[in-house]
């Protein structure tokens, strides 16, 4: 059930943020001294932005986004717990003319009941500021060098982006359900987990999530992928679909796995992703999923 991404997207565009999100806000990045950080602060109604290049680590607290040409993080990038990260911006907003950009050198790492939404393209997640949501022609592609782990964050929402080491998640998700909870109430969306189209130089490794729906989408991964214990909502969850995984798959204690998508309003019919993975299958992914209701799973593989 993949329209969450489209949804998302189009309400964000539409300005369905309290108070305008999308309207300047307020810049409140600043270092703190005798410390090498650099706080970024903000509200949903005023929204800190990074721009430029940082040369401390960088926390934020609170609402920030990506919406004012290149941010580049020389060093690591943390989300304080309950915070939120838009990067998923094309234009430079704030002065009409250039390209927005997230690049962290570091590790970006997410804390419990934060959301981040990074990297967009035309046809997985169109960008906040496209100006023609149902028919994205922007993107934008944002990069992290080292790994990025969230511990029990509410989601984690990347789309056309590289991550040079793991994907580490843990935990969180606001449970399983498909009520809106945090911010995205003021998405009108459930909450949901996603990496689509991109590439990770190390592992990606998911357990524990409690949330609505998770996708892992054309990923090139030249680790291991493991998905253990995460339980999903939606009945079309987990999608894992298309990947290049060059080491194992391994899948166990899931609510459920897909490779292959929805196609239709209902679980049924479903168009066959399969992944293709060098090493060794586990679990639930050994075998293809079921094309019909209560069908088997196989005979291909997953």
């Amino acid at each position: 059930m993949r329209t969450y991404l489209r949804g998302l997207a189009c309400l964000v565009s539409a300005g369905a943020l309290a108070g305008g999100m999308l309207a300047a806000g307020s810049a409140a990045a600043a270092a703190v001294a005798g410390h090498k950080v650099t706080i970024c602060t903000g509200t949903p109604t005023s929204p800190g932005v990074l721009t430029g290049t940082y040369r401390t680590n960088v926390v934020v607290k609170g609402a920030c986004e990506v919406n004012a040409g290149a941010a580049v993080l020389k060093r690591d990038l943390t989300l304080s717990p309950g915070s939120v990260v838009l990067a998923a911006f094309a234009l430079n907003d704030k002065t009409g003319k250039g390209k927005s950009s997230l690049s962290v050198r570091g590790d970006l790492r997410v804390g419990a009941g934060a959301t981040l939404v990074m990297g967009c393209n035309p046809q997985n997640f169109a960008c906040l500021d496209d100006p023609h949501p149902n028919k994205p022609t922007l993107s934008s592609h944002d990069t992290v060098g080292r790994d990025l782990i969230s511990v029990r964050p509410l989601g984690i929402v990347v789309h056309n982006s590289s991550i040079g080491g793991d994907v580490l998640q843990t935990g969180g998700g606001g449970g399983r359900n498909c009520k809106p909870s945090g911010v995205f109430k003021l998405f009108k969306s459930p909450v949901y987990s996603t990496y689509e189209v991109g590439s990770v130089g190390g592992d990606v490794r998911i357990t524990g999530v409690k949330s609505c729906w998770m996708g892992l989408v054309t990923l090139q991964v030249r680790g291991d992928m493991v998905m253990r214990n995460n339980k999903l909502a939606d009945p079309d969850a987990i999608e894992i679909l298309a990947n290049h995984i060059r080491h194992d798959l391994t899948c166990r204690g899931n609510s459920r796995t897909w490779d292959s998508e929805d196609i239709g309003q209902h679980l049924f019919p479903r168009k066959p992703e399969p992944n293709k993975v060098g090493g060794d299958r586990a679990g639930q992914c050994v075998l293809s999923s079921p094309t019909k209701p209560g069908g088997p799973s196989g005979p291909g593989p997953f």
